[in-house]
C-alpha cells in the first residue's frame, strides 16, 4: 500500500459519527480520509484496512486504500473546533480511500446488480461480519455505472471483545438477512467455491501484517504487537475454515426471496 501526506483539508463528510473528510494529498490526489481519533478509534481503521484489502484480493470493486500521514498543524486552517480536535487526535498515520468524483449512493431501485457480483459481495460481507450494507445504509457507491464498496469500519466486530473471539469465528451471521444485495444474490454457492481458495494463509498473513503498530491499542490478552496481529490472522483463517455456517445462513436468507 502507498502512503500519502495530507496537505489540504477540503471538506468534511458529515455522515455518521466519524466525520471523515475529503483531503488533498502530496500526490495531488483527493482522498476520503478516515481519522484514527474518531468514533471507535483505531479499531475502525483496522476493520477498514482488513476489509478493504480482503475485498481487493477477492476482485471486488474497491477504491484504492492508502495510508495517510496527518500533521497536527493541519488543524490550523479549519475553523470548526470539533474538527480541529479530531485532527489533533489523529496526528500520524490514518487511512484514506481514493475519492470518486461524481459517485452516487447506491439505490436498489435504480440499478439491478449482476447476480454473480451481488453474490460475491454477500459472501464477503458474511465472511467479515459486515453489519453495514443494508437498505438503510448501503455503503455502496455507483461510479461510472459500476458498484463500488466503501466503509468497512463496522465489520470484524469480534475485535471489540477479544475474550470471545474464538467462538465468534463460527458465527452464522444471521444479520446477513438484512443485506441490501441479498435479493439478487442467486449464486452464493458459486461465489463460495470461487472466492474461498483465493484467501490462502499467506494472503491473510500478508494483509494482517499491514496493520500499523500505532493502531494496535493495548490489550491485556496480548503480550506483543505480533501476537495481536496473529490473533487477527488466526480469526480470519478460522472464519474461512468454518464458513459452511455463514454460507448456509446466506443461502437460507436468500431463499426467502424466491
Amino acid at each position: 500500500m502507498r502512503t500519502v501526506v495530507a496537505t489540504r483539508y477540503v471538506t468534511p463528510l458529515r455522515e455518521g459519527g466519524s466525520l471523515p473528510a475529503v483531503v488533498e494529498a502530496d500526490d495531488d490526489g483527493l482522498y476520503v480520509l478516515k481519522f484514527r481519533g474518531a468514533g471507535q478509534g483505531p479499531k475502525a481503521l483496522i476493520a477498514e484496512l482488513l476489509g478493504g484489502e480482503l475485498a481487493r484480493v477477492l476482485g471486488l470493486p474497491m477504491p484504492e486504500l492508502v495510508f495517510a500521514l496527518l500533521d497536527r498543524e493541519f488543524a490550523r486552517t479549519e475553523p470548526d473546533p470539533e474538527i480541529q480536535d479530531l485532527i489533533r487526535a489523529s496526528e500520524g498515520l490514518n487511512l484514506a480511500l481514493d475519492y470518486l468524483p461524481g459517485a452516487l449512493n447506491y439505490d436498489p431501485a435504480a440499478l439491478r446488480p449482476d447476480p454473480a457480483l451481488a453474490s460475491a459481495i454477500v459472501w464477503f460481507d458474511a465472511y467479515v461480519t459486515n453489519v453495514d450494507r443494508t437498505a438503510r445504509n448501503t455503503n455502496l457507491m455507483v461510479w461510472h455505472g459500476k458498484l463500488m464498496l466503501i466503509d468497512h469500519g463496522a465489520a470484524l466486530y469480534f475485535h471489540h471483545d477479544w475474550e470471545h473471539a474464538g467462538g465468534a469465528s463460527a458465527s452464522a451471521f444471521p444479520r446477513i438477512r438484512d443485506h441490501v444485495l441479498l435479493p439478487y444474490a442467486s449464486a452464493i454457492a458459486q461465489a463460495d467455491a470461487e472466492l474461498a481458495p483465493r484467501l490462502t494463509d499467506a494472503v491473510i498473513d500478508a494483509i494482517v501484517a499491514r496493520i500499523p503498530d500505532a493502531w494496535l491499542q493495548a490489550e491485556a490478552c496480548f503480550d506483543t504487537l505480533d501476537a495481536h496481529r496473529k490473533a487477527y490472522a488466526d480469526y480470519l483463517k478460522r472464519r474461512l475454515a468454518q464458513r459452511a455456517g455463514f454460507v448456509e445462513e446466506a443461502l437460507r436468507a436468500h431463499a426467502a426471496y424466491l
